[in-house]
């Protein structure tokens, strides 16, 4: 089987979490991760590629993108251009001298195996989904301007990404091996705030994190803040001078806009911490 994955320096997992990767790299086969925003999805193909050795390639999905954007781009600007001027020293007769390979088509040339991130599959359409998994059972692609066909040198380790915003496909299920992440519990927030945060004092994290799960469950709010945000919260709250963590469990929360990005949430939040003050 290989290198097999136990976790990274900075990436706090639980072992299903670990066993499903290492069954997906011994057979071969994509996992599919959802979970909402901030529960660490994007960061475990990062953390793989650490613990592994791998390169990481990633390849952000968008809503536009077409499936041979993700394989490669036939440049005919710079071809142009250099059929016109003149000053390059490429040979404008050669057409492969303008193919630039995408994220699956460096990762298929790539002379070592690597980690793929395909990150939230759910942006693009169903075609792209199935297509894209042809393409990845296949191990190869053709390139129709110089009718060559692109195959794997080393089958990649493939994590796709799904924030579940929208249904994928019975076959595009079929073909992945699948892991929910679930938000973490304090408990597990915890460990990952000491990974972040080495010696974080007993009362700062403690009260962080209370008020942390608290703010999540205020009554209309649209985009609950995640993991990343209580990162980001705690910095903030290290770096003021004046900040004592006794003001957490009074409910005083300064620097609200840190955890809420939209102006809706954030003046949701404030409105039930002043009534809780």
């Amino acid at each position: 089987m290989g290198k097999t994955f136990s976790g990274a320096s900075r990436y706090v997992l639980d072992s299903e979490l670990a066993q499903i990767v290492n069954v997906s790299m011994a057979l071969e086969m994509p996992l599919l991760l959802k979970g909402e925003p901030g529960t660490g999805k994007t960061m475990l193909a990062h953390a793989i590629s650490e613990s592994v050795g791998m390169p990481l390639l990633v390849l952000n999905v968008k809503s536009s993108m077409k499936l041979v954007d993700a394989l490669y781009q036939y440049d005919t600007l710079t071809r142009l251009n250099d059929s016109r001027f003149g000053d390059s020293n490429r040979d404008v007769s050669n057409i492969e001298a303008y193919i630039r390979m995408g994220k699956i088509g460096q990762a298929f040339v790539s002379d070592l195996r690597t980690v793929l991130l395909i990150d939230e599959i759910d942006k693009a359409d169903t075609d792209f989904q199935d297509d894209m998994l042809d393409v990845l059972d296949q191990m190869e692609f053709d390139i129709i301007e110089i009718d060559k066909t692109i195959r794997a040198t080393h089958r990649p380790v493939i994590i796709i990404t799904s924030n579940a915003k929208k249904d994928l496909s019975d076959p595009f299920l079929g073909r992945c091996n699948f892991h929910h992440i679930a938000f973490p519990d304090p408990k597990m927030m915890r460990k990952i705030m000491d990974v972040h945060f080495p010696g974080i004092s007993e009362e700062l994290a403690e009260n962080a994190i209370e008020a942390f799960y608290r703010l999540r469950q205020v009554e209309g709010i649209e985009k609950r803040p995640a993991t990343r945000e209580l990162i980001n919260w705690i910095r903030a709250l290290q770096s003021d001078p004046d900040f004592s963590p006794k003001r957490l469990a009074k409910n005083e929360l300064p620097f609200l806009g840190v955890l809420f990005k939209k102006s809706q949430d954030f003046e949701q939040a404030s409105r039930v911490q002043r009534r809780r003050i």
